[in-house]
C-alpha cells in the first residue's frame, strides 16, 4: 500500500495523532520531591552538608555497592572515574562509539587516548571480541556503556581486562542508562571496578543535574572523594579546625545538598520508576515484535534492563524515505522521537584527531536508529499514541509491493 492510500500525514497538512507534544524523556516530580527540596533550602546547609552523605548511603543500599560518591554531573563522575583509574598521558582506554560524547571526552580530560571498539549488532553493546582485538600494552581501562539500560557483558569484559598485556586494566561501567538493572543476577553497581551513574532529568531518577560513582574498593572511593573536592584530603565534616591539605589537583565537582535532597526523595520511588519503564517497554516489544517497518532491541537471557529509552531500527529497505524523513514525520505527529547516538568517532573533533577510524556495525546501526518516547510518567495511552503514529507514518512511506 502506498502513500495515496494512507491517512494524510501531519507533515503534509493532516491532523496530528496527538494534540500535545510527547517528549522522549521527562522527569517525574512529586509533591514529596518538592517538599524535600524546600526543606533543604530552609536548612543551614545548601552544600557540603549532611544530605549528600545521606543520599550516598541510599545509593549504596539501592545498588549493593560498598561506596557511592556523588558528583555534580554524570560527566564529572566519568572524569573522576578516569582519574581514579590512574589514566594519564600515554595511556589508552577502550570504549564504545555508541554513546554520548562525554564517555570518550572524560578519557581525554584525564590525558588518556580513547580507542574505540565496535558494538555487537543485536544489542549495540560494546563487543568483547572487538575489545580483545583493540587491547594493546598501553591499555589501562575498558569503559563499557549500558546502552539504553541494558548491562554490557561484564563477565567477558572482566576476563579481557584482567589479561591486558600491560597489566590488569580497570573495568569501568558507564551506567548512565542502567541504574536498577541487573545481569546474571547481579545488580548494576557491582559488575565493574567503578560504575558511573547520571542523575540528569532524562535518566531513571534525577537530582536535577548530578552523577555518582559506585565502587566496592576503598582506595578508589577515597581517590574519588578527593578529586571532586579540589584534591583536598579531608571532607569538611571531618575537620576540627581551619586547616586542610590539598594533596593533588582536583576540581569542584561536589553535588549540592539541594540536589541530594531531591535524589533522596526520588530514590525511594526507584522501584516504581523501574516497574513502569519495564511495563512500557514490554508494551512496545509486544506490539512491535512483528512490525513490518522496524526491528526491536535484543535482550540477553540473563539481563534485566532498566530501559532508559526504547530504540528501534527502521527497516529502510521497506520504506521509500530515509530515517530523517521518518523522524520529521513523527515529530509532526507530536511524537518526540530522537536518535541515540551519533557514533562518537564520527564527530568532527574525533575525525580530526583519529582519522580513518571505522566502526562499521555502529555506523550502519546509526543510519536506522530511532528512539521512541519512554519515561515513568507515560501512560499506556501515550505508548498507544506512539504506536499509532508509527503505523501511520510507516504505512504512508511503505514501498509498494
Amino acid at each position: 500500500m502506498g502513500a495515496g492510500a494512507a491517512t494524510r500525514l501531519a507533515i503534509d497538512g493532516g491532523t496530528p495523532i496527538r494534540a500535545t507534544f510527547l517528549p522522549y524523556a521527562h522527569q517525574v516530580i512529586s509533591d514529596d520531591d518538592v517538599a524535600a527540596v524546600g526543606e533543604a533550602l530552609r536548612s543551614d546547609w545548601l552544600t557540603t552538608g549532611p544530605r549528600v552523605p545521606a543520599f550516598e548511603g541510599l545509593l549504596s543500599e539501592a545498588t549493593g555497592a560498598r561506596h557511592a560518591v556523588a558528583f555534580s554531573s554524570g560527566t564529572a563522575a566519568l572524569h573522576g572515574a578516569a582519574v581514579a583509574a590512574g589514566l594519564g598521558p600515554g595511556d589508552e582506554a577502550i570504549t564504545t562509539p555508541m554513546t554520548f560524547v562525554a564517555t570518550a571526552n572524560a578519557l581525554l580530560y584525564a590525558g588518556a587516548t580513547p580507542r574505540f571498539a565496535d558494538v555487537t549488532p543485536d544489542d549495540l553493546l560494546i563487543s568483547p571480541d572487538a575489545v580483545a582485538a583493540a587491547i594493546t600494552p598501553r591499555t589501562r581501562a575498558v569503559v563499557a556503556v549500558d546502552y539504553a539500560g541494558h548491562p554490557a557483558d561484564y563477565d567477558a569484559l572482566r576476563r579481557i581486562a584482567d589479561a591486558a598485556p600491560g597489566g590488569r586494566a580497570t573495568l569501568i561501567a558507564d551506567a548512565a542508562h542502567s541504574l536498577g538493572a541487573a545481569r546474571g543476577g547481579r545488580a548494576v553497581g557491582t559488575l565493574a571496578d567503578m560504575t558511573v551513574l547520571s542523575l540528569h532529568p532524562a535518566k531513571i531518577m534525577t537530582t536535577g543535574e548530578g552523577g555518582a560513582v559506585l565502587t566496592d574498593r576503598d582506595d578508589l572511593a577515597t581517590a574519588l572523594r578527593r578529586f571532586r573536592n579540589h584534591g583536598i584530603s579531608t571532607e569538611l565534616a571531618d575537620r576540627r579546625d581551619w586547616t586542610y591539605a590539598m594533596v593533588e589537583l582536583g576540581y569542584n565537582y561536589r553535588l549540592t545538598d539541594i540536589a541530594a535532597a531531591l535524589g533522596s526523595s526520588q530514590i525511594r520511588r526507584l522501584g516504581e520508576f523501574l516497574e513502569r519503564r519495564r511495563a512500557l517497554a514490554t508494551r512496545y516489544m509486544d506490539r512491535l515484535a512483528a512490525h513490518h517497518a522496524v526491528d526491536v532491541p535484543s535482550i540477553a537471557d540473563d539481563a534485566d534492563p532498566a530501559w532508559h529509552f526504547f530504540f528501534v531500527r527502521l527497516r529502510l529497505d521497506r520504506l521509500s524515505v530515509d530515517r530523517g524523513m521518518v523522524f520529521r514525520a513523527l515529530r509532526a505527529e507530536n511524537i518526540g522521537v530522537n536518535v541515540h547516538y551519533i557514533p562518537v568517532h564520527t564527530h568532527p573533533y574525533y575525525r580530526q584527531r583519529q582519522p580513518g577510524v571505522s566502526m562499521p556495525i555502529a555506523e550502519a546501526a546509526y543510519e536506522r536508529l530511532l528512539t521512541l518516547p519512554l519515561h515513568a510518567g507515560m501512560s499506556d495511552a501515550d505508548v498507544d499514541d506512539v504506536l499509532r503514529a508509527l503505523d501511520k507514518v510507516a504505512e504512508a512511506y511503505l514501498v509498494a509491493s
